[in-house]
This record gives structure tokens, sequence and C-alpha cells, in this order.
């Protein structure tokens, strides 16, 4: 069987030109075994109409939310069986709604409503997809996980020649069979993730900490869970919700997590080390909270065992992964971590660099592998590239098999 054999496909057609292709696009996915639900803006159905897609896909099309619902909650319905909404072509305006998110039709509000990856193929005139509004919307959807398949380039209805073409039928087809080649790519690995800072506790109120949200190391365990992967998060302390299918291990301090990963390592296939763990803590942490005086304060700090470095040490067959978030010499700090800790590679950022450090939702990263390898990333979303990461690490897991 296919890789989209009995996959549910929610196709959302948009209403430009483009929208005949999106004919040939789900003949293509009804032919590959997939139950293909198509979705139609009130403008697409002036350009094909809902009768085609119901012979080709043998399914009921939606062109309105105030239809005889086959549903209780019709786009709720929609929402939850889909395994991918993909839409093609994806218009400005559709684009537009979505980034914004707003839910004023039935794809837009099926759109807004699915926990279901998003796949948009987008076409529009030239101008239209280089206009800076447009590209910060495409931004904001692929910061939020959003998967962009690039238009073509070619010569567009308007006349022009430039990109904004709607990909052919054969290639959308193509993006979503590497979708679900990946949804089990990790099947039957078990992932340790580590993400968030540490808190170093002075006294009952106060702790020593750091900027980090966790953010990155959520987005690698809630792609590798998408890939099947048994994931187990190891987390400092955050505000982010645990992603579906990962089983989340709360810490506080560097010695808390230094346990919990010691715990899970020698059953772990590898180990994504995404967390800033604190180098020091206070010496000694007082009984009770630290009373201001008229002179200075003095605090002794003592090391913080070095995870990474004994899970090195300790490394019998996993891969092993690390982070290197620096200020300053980012290749010469994170080329000596790598050596020095025994990693397989190792993903580097200058956290001072504009939206590449904490709290933001995009990174600028350099990736340094223990061959030598080095390979510089634009930045791009946390989302993205966790993808980027999984992939180096499934090749190196099919090194050691």
């Amino acid at each position: 069987m296919g890789t989209l054999a009995g996959r549910r496909i929610v196709l959302g057609v948009t209403g430009g030109i483009a929208a005949y292709k999106a004919v040939e696009l789900a003949s293509r996915l009804k032919k590959a075994g997939a139950a293909v639900h198509v979705v139609m803006t009130h403008a697409a159905t002036s350009f094909v109409t809902p009768l085609t897609f119901r012979t080709i896909t043998d399914a009921p099309v939606v062109t309105t939310m105030w239809g005889e619902p086959r549903h209780h909650v019709e786009h709720i319905a929609l929402a939850e069986l889909a395994e991918i909404v993909l839409v093609a072509p994806a218009t400005a305006n559709f684009i537009a709604k979505a980034a914004a998110g707003i839910a004023d039709d039935m794809l837009t509000t099926t759109v807004l409503a699915t926990c279901a990856p998003l796949l948009l193929a987008p076409a529009m005139n030239t101008g239209m997809w280089e206009n800076p509004v447009t590209q910060e919307n495409v931004r904001r959807l692929t910061e939020r996980g959003a998967q962009i398949i690039p238009p073509s380039v070619g010569q567009l209805a308007c006349g022009t020649t430039g990109a904004g073409r709607l990909p052919e039928p054969a290639e959308i087809v193509a993006a979503v069979e590497e979708h679900f080649a990946k949804a089990q790519s990790l099947a039957g690995r078990r992932i340790l993730v580590t993400a968030a800072g540490t808190e170093e506790a002075l006294d009952p109120v106060r702790y020593l900490g750091n900027r980090s949200t966790g953010r990155m190391g959520y987005e690698v365990a809630a792609a590798a869970a998408r890939r099947g992967a048994e994931v187990i998060l190891v987390s400092g302390p955050t505000h982010l919700e645990t992603p579906a299918g990962v089983r989340r291990v709360n810490v506080r301090s560097a010695r808390d997590m230094y346990a919990a990963v010691l715990a899970e390592y020698e059953n772990a296939d590898a180990v994504i080390k995404a967390a800033a763990v604190a180098d020091y803590r206070p010496a000694e942490t007082a009984e009770h909270k630290i009373k201001k005086t008229d002179g200075p304060l003095t605090l002794t700090l003592t090391r913080n065992p070095d995870i990474l470095y004994e899970l090195g040490q300790k490394k019998r067959g996993q891969v092993l992964v690390g982070f290197a978030a620096e200020t300053q010499n980012v290749e010469t700090y994170a080329q000596e971590k790598l050596a020095k800790k025994n990693l397989d590679f190792i993903v580097a950022n200058n956290v001072a660099e504009k939206d590449a450090g904490f709290g933001v939702l995009t990174n600028h990263v350099k990736i340094f592998f223990a061959d030598g390898r080095a390979e510089d990333h634009p930045l791009m979303a946390k989302a993205a590239l966790a993808g980027v990461i999984l992939d180096h690490l499934e090749e190196a897991l099919q090194k050691r098999a």
C-alpha cells in the first residue's frame, strides 16, 4: 500500500485561477488511496463547480457554513478528522486571513480549529507574492508550524513572468507523501529531549536563572512525537504546554535535571539536549529570605554537574546532540564543546543576534558535525528548525544500524 492509503486529507480550494489545477490534485490524491474532503471558498466556486470535486473524490463538498450540515458541528468535524489540511491554491487573501486568525468561512474556520498540520501551496501574481505584507503573513504562518510549498516561477495568467505559479499537482502530492513518510520515520525509537532553563535557589523567594523559555526543545519534542518516536521531555520551569504524545518530566534545578536525564539515558536511542542548564549554583541556600542590608551582598557559587559531558562519557551507541547558545566566538566555542563532550553534532547560535535568541519563535543556527562538516541555516521558525535537527538525527541513527 502507498504512503497515502487511507489518509484523511482536507483539501482547501480558494478563489484563484489556479483552482482548476486542484481538480487534478484531488484526483491524484484519491488515486493514491487518500480520503479527500474538499472545502471550497465562495470565490473558488466561480472557477470550478463543487460537482466536479464531488465526482472526483466521491465525497460531499463543503462550500458554506450555512448549508445543511452532515455533522453536528461541520467545521469542528472536518478539523478533527483531518490528518493534514492542504490548501491549494492558497491565495494572498486566504494567507492573510489565516495569519490573522480570521475565521469567516468554512475553510478559515476549519484551519483555525484543527490541530492537524497545515500545508499551503500559494498561487498569485508575482507582485502580490513578493509584497512585504504577504511575506510577513507567510513568515507568521511558518513560525506557527505551517509548511509552505514555494510557488513556481513561470508565466502567470495575468501575462507576467515570475514567482507565483501553483506548483504542479504531482509536486504537491509528493510534498504530502513526504509529510506522511516522516510521520513514522522514528517509530520504535526512544528520544530523550531536555528543554527550558533551570532555577538555582538563593533562598525561598529568589533564584539564579536564565532567559530560556524552552521553545526550541518543545518544538523538537513535538516534531519527534509526530514522527512516531517515544519522547521523554525533561523540562525546566516554563509556561509551554506539553506536546501531544510526549511524556514530560518536570524538574527545577540543574541537579534535578541531572538525576532525571541519567535515569532515562540508558534506554534512550538519542538525546537532544536543548535545555539551558545553569553552570553554577549558590554554594548555600538560605533557609529564609535574604534581607537587604546597607552593604554589598557576596554570593559564593559552586559548579553544577556537567550533564552533557557525562552523557558523552557514558555513550554506548546513543546519538548525542548538544546546543551552544553563545554571544561571541560562536564557532570556536561550539566546536570545542562538540569535541569535549563527545557529541554527534551541535546546534550553535548567537543569542545576541536579533530574532535568534531566547523568547522568540525563530532562530539562526550553524550545525557542526563530528565528522568535520558544518551547515549554516538561515533565520527560520524554530518549528522548521526542529525538522532540520531531526532529519540529521535520523541520518545518524541510520549509520548506527
